[in-house]
């Protein structure tokens, strides 16, 4: 694609890397047949391309984003199914991104919009605050049929039925390994799975254990930012990020670690960016080291290696988290690791489409989300499952409101398979 910039807008880093993402493009159009909204909307303006044709257009003009490209950008899941489809390389995900912080300090949104995302901001990457605020749903929700705005109620909606209590394995503390040390290793506790489900950090760090590693929770690690990044909000994405960064290389430093284990692969996305993120800052060299550190815990299990087990007679549908086949390229892993633990593993039909969740995506666009859901759920139940494996929180959330099928996270199953508890999901 052919681009216009001036010498002096090209002397800002991010538009050099924008021009850089934006030539690479060559129009072919593979993009809109793996793109979720253009399935659903079949407008290309909604696809892949279309989003880059606007954001060259705003990023070249130098003006202020408008509405109808805020609409179109707002639609995009950052699925990055495009990305595994492009035969050129083209880097959406960090064009995407540019252009939401652009959106984010040049157009200014309807009030409630304004009102909305703040929201979402400030309480999500909080579990304290979040839990309040999923309490506070759960009150609210026979009230819901007098809210006008879908997204409010997708909010009072998206509140379980029971909030879990606090896991104080969520404290900064080291776990010894079990047996011989064979890896020392820190885990990334997330935010919204400490309020929304706690027995995810509890298995991986029963599972890490039992296969030879030292886990440690470092003291001073929060949200890895990557709910405000894709929103546009980059001093408090970076803010978080930041304080992640500083805490996992002290640990670093002080005691030395093997990899950074990452369960939410939303959030492990991010993390693996931070050298990119980072690039101008002075924080660079250690984020681009923290960014080196971290795999998902299927890619640190793999590299362990798991014990083969017996068959379970389990069928277990696999669900591929965009985040995790997408935006970080594993896609073999987990399920090797269901079938060596003795699972069997099915997989849905159209496994590349996102299930709708996307980070906040789900609050925000509650129609495109629900077809996204219905879709995903259709074709997972085809597979008559026992049970539904994925490596996200959000997925999790997002799939299991939309079935009767239980629904766990991949670690879950493999804790039990090697020893650990029946996943409560199953046991209830």
């Amino acid at each position: 694609m052919q681009t216009n910039f001036t010498a002096e807008q090209l002397a800002d880093p991010g538009i050099a890397r924008a021009n850089q993402i934006l030539r690479s493009c060559v129009h072919c159009g593979f993009c809109t047949a793996t793109c979720p909204t253009y399935q659903v909307l079949g407008d290309e303006l909604d696809s892949p391309r279309g989003r880059i044709y606007l954001i060259k257009d705003m990023l070249e003009a130098g003006r202020p984003a408008d509405e109808r490209t805020v609409k179109h950008l707002d639609r995009c899941l950052s699925c990055l199914a495009c990305m595994t489809t492009c035969p050129s390389g083209v880097h959406y995900m960090h064009l995407i991104d540019h252009a939401r912080a652009h959106v984010e300090k040049t157009y200014r949104r309807p009030l409630m919009d304004r009102l909305l995302r703040a929201l979402l901001a400030r309480i999500i990457p909080y579990p304290r605050r979040f839990r309040l605020a999923l309490l506070a749903a759960k009150i609210g929700r026979p009230f819901a049929f007098a809210i006008p705005d879908k997204r409010l109620k997708a909010m009072l909606a998206m509140a379980p039925a029971s909030i879990p209590p606090v896991s104080r394995n969520d404290d900064p503390q080291v776990f010894p390994a079990k047996g011989e040390r064979r890896m020392r290793v820190a885990l990334l506790t997330g935010c919204a799975q400490k309020a929304l489900n706690t027995d995810i950090n509890d298995a991986t760090i029963r599972l890490l254990r039992r296969l030879g590693c030292e886990v440690v929770v470092a003291k001073g690690q929060g949200c890895c930012g990557a709910l405000t990044h894709h929103m546009g909000k980059e001093a408090l994405a970076h803010s978080h990020a930041a304080a992640t960064i500083r805490a996992f290389m002290a640990e670093k430093r002080a005691g030395g670690l093997d990899a950074i284990v990452v369960n939410t692969s939303g959030c492990g996305t991010t993390v693996k960016d931070y050298g990119h993120m980072f690039r101008n800052d002075t924080l660079a060299a250690d984020a681009a080291t923290v960014a080196g550190l971290a795999k998902d815990v299927s890619e640190v299990l793999a590299q362990i290696g798991l014990p083969q087990g017996a068959s379970k007679g389990l069928r277990v549908a696999y669900h591929a988290a965009c985040s995790l086949q997408h935006g970080q390229q594993v896609k073999s892993a987990p399920k090797d690791l269901l079938k060596r633990a003795g699972f069997e593993v099915v997989e849905p039909a159209d496994s590349h489409l996102c299930c709708g969740s996307a980070g906040t995506y789900n609050l925000l666009q509650p129609e495109i989300s629900a077809e996204l859901q219905r879709r995903k759920v259709a074709t997972l139940e085809a597979r008559a499952p026992q049970v539904i494996a994925a490596g996200n929180i959000g997925c999790m959330m997002q799939i299991g409101s939309g079935t009767a099928v239980p629904v766990v996270h991949t670690v879950e199953l493999l804790d039990w398979a090697t020893g650990g508890p029946q996943p409560r999901a199953l046991s209830g």
